[in-house]
């Protein structure tokens, strides 16, 4: 697994090898629910790794607080990496189908942590009893229908992360809607040649950071 360490370690994270098993394991029991369901249409083992595996970690130093909710998990990317690394934080996996959700269920009690709960249900209508961190969504639409369903499930000062790939400048244009971009990130993913951006997005009246001039 050469290319899951020297990856992580590029992104700044040592991984033991409890973490390395638990990161292979959610791509062997995906490819094996696979067979089942759409949950993946990357087949290849090493592309799974970095557009799956070490995109997912790429996002880990722009989460803040402890709570952090996953909207439109699907197959567990970011969610379910980023809680093998992050152990103290609480991550929300919501998801509106049925079966990706049992998927996710028992991807959780076979990795066994115990610090992930999944959600079925559609963002727009689900009422945490307490608000979110972090809420972070990756590949789920356009940045203004993102704040209008995601956005009610974060904390007052809370960030709205939103994976993207190339820079989404016609998505930066638009109305947001009482949201604004705290900043744009460029990712680098070891080992993988096309863009990613992560848009980070607050309410309008919350204090806001500099845009990345990479991006």
């Amino acid at each position: 697994m050469d290319t899951l360490r020297d990856g992580a370690r590029a992104l700044g994270l040592e991984l033991d090898e409890s973490q390395v098993a638990r990161l292979t394991a959610h791509l062997d029991l995906m490819d094996e629910w696979g067979q089942r369901m759409n949950l993946t249409a990357i087949r290849e083992r090493g592309q799974q790794l970095t557009k799956h595996v070490l995109d997912s970690l790429s996002v880990r130093p722009y989460l803040r607080g402890e709570r952090i909710a996953d909207v439109g998990s699907g197959a567990g990317f970011p969610g379910i990496p980023l809680a093998v690394v992050e152990p103290a934080r609480h991550f929300t996996l919501i998801e509106s189908t049925g079966k990706k959700c049992r998927f996710l269920e028992h991807l959780r009690d076979a990795l066994g942590l115990g610090n992930v709960e999944v959600v079925q249900a559609r963002a727009e209508s689900y009422k945490p009893e307490v608000r979110y961190d972090t809420v972070i969504a990756r590949a789920v639409g356009p940045l203004a229908e993102l704040v209008r369903y995601a956005g009610p499930l974060l904390a007052g000062h809370g960030r709205l992360l939103a994976m993207k790939g190339r820079y989404p400048e016609d998505e930066l244009a638009a109305k947001l809607n009482g949201w604004k971009v705290a900043a744009v990130h460029r990712l680098t993913v070891p080992g993988l040649e096309e863009e990613r951006h992560l848009v980070e997005l607050v309410r309008s009246h919350a204090k806001h950071g500099s845009q990345d001039p990479s991006a």
